[in-house]
């Protein structure tokens, strides 16, 4: 059988502190969720401790977990190239380079994937994905993990080029090697 999985949207600042959860402006009812075998006992026990998370089916919840990476791969390679500034100048100062990073990527990932991409949905993605990062303005921005972060997006584009094929991520290859 397929594990029980869970796209976490929620923080703790510290030990101790109260997480504060994935709401934003474009979803206040939260953008964490579950799926799998113990996905509602999952999202009983987030609710019961006062976070939001949504049961997904296997298909949506892909496309929610490609998002995720989407959304950290993005912020994170766009913050690097302009020194490290946070999550929330990203957002306001180089919103149009991560919106065209974001579209990329998401594009990529769901062709890699096999997931149909709609593309009058892109831009409704590309705002969720904004406001999240609104939401989580002053986390702090580096290039981290690479293996399982931008490596996914760097991999698809070495196999495509190694295959002479056209490079599916050129700007993310472009800010990689910028960083």
């Amino acid at each position: 059988g397929e594990n029980t999985q869970v796209l976490v949207y929620f923080a703790v600042a510290k030990k101790g502190e109260a997480p504060t959860d994935g709401k934003t402006d474009t979803n206040p009812e939260g953008l964490t969720a579950a799926y799998g075998k113990h996905a509602d006992a999952i999202a009983s026990r987030l609710h019961a401790a006062g976070l939001t998370c949504k049961v997904l089916p296997k298909t949506e919840f892909q496309q929610s977990m490609l998002e995720k990476l989407v959304w950290i791969c993005s912020f994170m390679l766009i913050g690097a190239k302009h020194g490290g500034c946070t999550v929330g100048e990203v957002e306001s100062t180089h919103t149009e380079e991560v919106s065209n990073l974001i579209k990329e990527l998401y594009v990529a990932g769901c062709d890699d994937l096999g997931i149909q991409v709609n593309p009058g949905e892109l831009q409704g993605m590309v705002e969720r994905l904004n406001a999240y990062a609104r939401s989580v303005s002053h986390f702090p921005t580096a290039v981290k993990e690479f293996p399982w972060r931008n490596g996914y997006f760097h991999g698809l584009s070495s196999t495509a080029v190694a295959n002479g094929d056209a490079d599916p991520c050129p700007l993310h290859s472009s800010l990689l090697k910028e960083v």
